[in-house]
């Protein structure tokens, strides 16, 4: 399985990156920086209309090299003039191609939050993002114990990140319900078999307690499908593939918003 490989990639990288900076010494630059954030992913999702988390993805294992020409920073800024509410960027390297410079570089440019997305193993990666200038982290229920989930949840709070947690079924559901998920995320494309399905979100939105925020993660191409998930009561919306392949962010972004 594809999300395996991945897992076993990550821990080989983070191991890397542990030779080059200490635990100790990411742990240490990590708290220097403020705690006292506000949590401001968390506030670009409570609003009233859905939020838009606008991708910067060069690449995937379903889809490929996505943009040969990827400048980064560049998408990242058209996303926040198009009148994206956070952003993600993928800095996974092996399998998405992305990388911890596109996280510190857009911090740069853009104001609005940002979402370190990668596959987060280790308490390292957490205290990693923290000093790569990211608001948010993932965590995917499918590659954490419940343990670990609540340990990184809590740890990411510490530090004053918040936390979208990535569900995938019923059972995700209710593992990041029990770890006190501020931010539950529910992916359509199922990992296995990697087809997208938009109304696994429209399902799973039921079992999630109206407090905890909601976000719908890939396979949004239509304003259609917006109004499949307004009507189930999402708070956000995370796309990559629909954005990155657009020459207009800004008119892909309006035409999904649409009369919502």
């Amino acid at each position: 399985m594809i999300l395996d490989n991945i897992v076993a990639a990550t821990k080989i990288r983070v191991e890397k990156d542990k030779e080059r900076v200490s635990f100790e010494v990411m742990q240490k630059e990590a708290l220097k920086l403020p705690v006292d954030t506000g949590f401001p992913f968390e506030a670009a999702l409570r609003t009233e209309d859905i939020t838009f988390i606008c991708e910067v993805k060069k690449a995937s294992p379903s889809k490929g090299v996505m943009a040969e020409d990827f400048p980064y920073a560049d998408i990242a800024k058209e996303y926040e003039k198009a009148g994206a509410g956070c952003i993600s960027v993928l800095t996974e390297p092996d399998f998405f191609l992305g990388s911890d410079n596109y996280l510190t570089e857009i911090r740069k440019v853009v104001s609005i939050p940002l979402l370190r997305k990668d596959f987060i193993v280790d308490a390292y990666q957490i205290y990693q993002a923290k000093t790569l200038g990211a608001d948010a982290i993932l965590l995917i229920c499918a590659i954490l114990s419940q343990k670990e989930l609540e340990e990184y949840l809590n740890l990411s709070r510490e530090l004053g990140l918040s936390a979208l947690v990535e569900a995938h079924d019923e059972a995700e559901v209710f593992m990041a319900v029990k770890a006190r998920a501020a931010i539950i995320g529910v992916n359509n494309r199922d990992l296995k078999t990697f087809e997208v399905d938009i109304r696994t979100s429209e399902k799973l939105r039921k079992l999630v307690p109206e407090n905890i925020l909601f976000v719908a993660e890939s396979g949004i191409k239509t304003a259609d499908d917006m109004k499949v998930l307004k009507e189930a009561g999402v708070n956000g919306v995370l796309i990559g593939e629909t954005f990155m392949k657009s020459c207009d962010k800004k008119a892909a972004l309006a035409e999904l918003r649409g009369d919502i």
